[in-house]
């Protein structure tokens, strides 16, 4: 690749960083929610901006992995899909971010470590080719959809703003699996899912808090 079109993805790539971690998130589609009951007591508030502050640094995450992955995809095909994955994760991370301002919580502050971590996943898996990448993001949306699920059953009965985000996301996180799938992912070995579940587990377990 010539010494330019490197610059110039490298100027690229920082410049979406820096735009997913500290700019404000913007969303082209408005979710129809409910409206606000304002029913939550303090502590299920507390639970509910710890559970969408997960959701917002997976959202964080995947925005670090889709664009390590295009950034390093093979054939024009996957970079499009996996752009296409990465805007319309942007606009759950706008809801998720536009939830927990409704819920008096900040974003977690270890944001910058799980972008870039999965930015440096994401470049990896491309680099073992697209088959390989398309493969993790079938794994990936795989395990999103049981996260989120579980957050459908955790999250306060009174938060119906909460759990109609969450429903939407999962939906569509499903899809990008299903996109995956369809355009020749690989499966991947054993113990990589099993890697990944432990990632995502210490990235859930600090973000709930910090």
């Amino acid at each position: 690749m010539p010494a330019r079109h490197v610059v110039d993805a490298v100027l690229k790539a920082a410049d979406e960083a820096l735009r997913t971690l500290f700019a404000p998130a913007h969303a082209q589609r408005a979710p129809v929610l409910p409206a606000d009951s304002g029913t939550l007591s303090q502590r299920e508030k507390r639970h509910a901006a710890g559970l969408m502050r997960v959701n917002h640094a997976g959202e964080i995450a995947a925005q670090g992995l889709y664009r390590g992955q295009a950034a390093v995809a093979r054939s024009r095909s996957t970079r499009e899909l996996l752009q296409h994955a990465a805007a319309e994760e942007a606009e759950h991370l706008a809801w998720c971010e536009a939830r927990l301002a409704e819920l008096d919580a900040r974003p977690s502050r270890l944001n910058p470590l799980w972008y870039f971590g999965s930015f440096g996943l994401g470049t990896l898996a491309a680099a073992l080719g697209d088959a390989v990448s398309l493969g993790f993001v079938t794994e990936t949306e795989t395990q999103v959809e049981g996260h989120l699920a579980s957050h459908l059953e955790r999250l306060p009965s009174a938060d119906q703003r909460s759990r109609k985000i969450v429903e939407l996301m999962r939906s569509e996180e499903a899809g990008h699996g299903q996109v995956a799938r369809a355009a020749g992912a690989a499966e991947l070995p054993a113990p990589i899912p099993t890697l990944m579940r432990y990632a995502a587990g210490v990235m859930t377990g600090t973000a709930y808090w910090l």
